[in-house]
């Protein structure tokens, strides 16, 4: 039995943390402990832990931004210390504020004035902003059956099934009934026409997704505009339309900017964009913007005398981190519609270049569109052997995350694994991925099929039961390391 050895002088002076007591006791997980650590050691330990965790900039799955500038870093952290609720006392955080709504809101056509400012917030990610878009339909919607005296208790809201869960969220939390148009193998979007079918009298907002979480493809926001002015003038209604350009807004206004999505469609009152996808910005920061200050009801936005001056605030929260609004700011200045166009240039052709590959190797439907956000989502023509989740689980062995998974109901037959290609992915990694992906192929088809497969497992137990150490899969396992060796040999070469 080893006894702990107490703690010597020499500890506190050990410059090496892997030379004291604290390489050998666990972290505490459950309580906080009784006695302090050095700083240096606690930061080496949960430095160590968290290398566990994935590479962010192979971590394909996600939209979030990874990478941006030292000089913008250095702004987020010269800032962390500031809670942007105190508008009294960092007005210059305020006003940066108000700046990057104005540049959002004429980003998106926005008709206001040169000197008006446009009306919007800051908010943690695109589920605050569409929460608060939400409200403010509904708000507006009650309102008005409240003054025509009609019932005002059962809201609905029509969304494709393709939406993100930040609107189930929405629907459960503020009790609205969410009406979901289905979508089908081969159109994974909503169907407009479809989406006008469940409009009625109590519909707060139709909501069309610039940029599909499940293929990155563009909803049509301009037939839904003009099918939905048509059932209004037939019905008397003003149902309007609330876009979720979450992925998407920062992407149309460079790539398609002759593409009709935004305020330029009539009954077009909100969008929601979230500056940390390809507003390029680090996790935490999404926008809301209105039409017009009328599409905000003025009894949702609270008037706060806390600090010394007058603050109206529409949030769900309270306190919050300036770092982001700051980021922001840094890179609409920094970049400039210029650059953002670059940039997105950029993410469509290493985009193109994985999808033209994948396509070439035969044996994936591509799902994803060309114009829409740089997505490729992919699935297999042929199921037989393995799945997508075979293939995803092996990518992981080459440290990239490519998340496997099935599309809404009604099409959730069809698996898709997607790469979502984001400002950091650069060409080299794309055609290292796709290199990665033939790897994979190549391994799995090299494993017996499933049938065969079941035989050799049941042969496996047969043989462990009679204490045979080597099986044929064994075997067969040690042989697909062998070569994968092999090639990952002439790769560093």
């Amino acid at each position: 039995m080893v006894f702990p050895r107490p703690p010597s002088e020499s500890d506190l002076f050990l410059h090496s943390n892997f030379a004291s007591r604290y390489a050998r006791d666990s972290l505490p997980r459950f309580s906080m402990p009784e006695d302090s650590m050095p700083k240096e050691a606690a930061y080496q330990n949960i430095h160590d832990e968290l290398q566990l965790d994935a590479i962010p900039k192979l971590n394909l799955a996600s939209f979030v931004t990874t990478s941006m500038e030292e000089e913008c870093n250095k702004l987020i952290m010269e800032s962390i210390n500031k809670n942007y609720v105190d508008m009294d006392e960092y007005p210059i955080t305020t006003d940066l504020h108000n700046r990057c709504v104005n540049m959002i809101a004429r980003l998106f056509h926005a008709d206001i004035g040169e000197d008006e400012n446009a009306i919007g917030a800051g908010t943690v990610g695109s589920s605050e902003a569409i929460m608060l878009a939400g409200l403010a339909f509904k708000k507006k919607w009650q309102n008005k059956r409240k003054a025509e005296g009609k019932p005002y208790d059962k809201p609905n809201l029509v969304t494709g099934s393709n939406v993100q869960v930040c609107w189930e969220k929405f629907a459960r939390y503020f009790e609205v009934e969410l009406r979901e148009v289905e979508v089908r193998e081969g159109y994974y979007v909503m169907d407009p026409a479809k989406a006008v079918e469940l409009v009625d009298e109590n519909t707060i907002c139709v909501a069309a997704i610039l940029g599909s979480t499940y293929n990155g493809e563009f909803e049509d926001v301009k037939l839904l505009n003009d099918l939905l002015l048509q059932k209004n003038k037939q019905t008397g209604w003003d149902t309007p339309i609330h876009v979720d350009a979450a992925s998407g807004g920062f992407i149309a206004p460079f790539l398609y900017p002759e593409l009709e999505w935004d305020f330029r469609l009539a009954l077009v009152k909100s969008i929601n964009v979230s500056g940390h996808k390809y507003g390029l910005v680090y996790a935490g920061i999404g926008w809301v913007i209105w039409r017009t200050k009328d599409d905000l009801p003025e009894d949702l936005v609270f008037h706060i005398n806390y600090l010394g001056a007058d603050q109206p605030t529409f949030t769900l929260n309270f306190s919050k981190g300036s770092s982001q609004i700051i980021a922001q700011y840094y890179q609409l200045i920094r970049l400039g519609q210029e650059g953002y166009l670059s940039i997105m240039e950029n993410c469509r052709e290493n985009a193109m270049v994985l999808k033209e590959d994948l396509e070439k190797s035969g044996h994936f439907n591509i799902l994803s569109k060309d114009n829409g956000v740089p997505v490729v989502a992919f699935s297999l023509k042929d199921r037989r052997q393995y799945d997508e989740y075979k293939i995803s689980e092996m990518l992981r062995r080459h440290g990239w995350i490519v998340p496997a998974y099935p599309m809404p109901p009604a099409a959730q037959h069809v698996i898709v694994l997607r790469v979502v290609i984001r400002a950091e992915f650069s060409r080299t990694l794309a055609e290292r991925l796709a290199f990665d992906i033939h790897n994979v192929l190549h391994e799995l088809e090299k494993l017996p099929p499933p049938t065969m497969m079941n035989n050799i497992e049941e042969e496996n137990k047969d043989l462990v039961d009679n204490g045979v150490k080597e099986t044929t899969l064994d075997a067969h396992r040690a042989i697909i390391v062998q070569e994968s060796n092999k090639r990952q040999k002439v790769m560093a070469a």
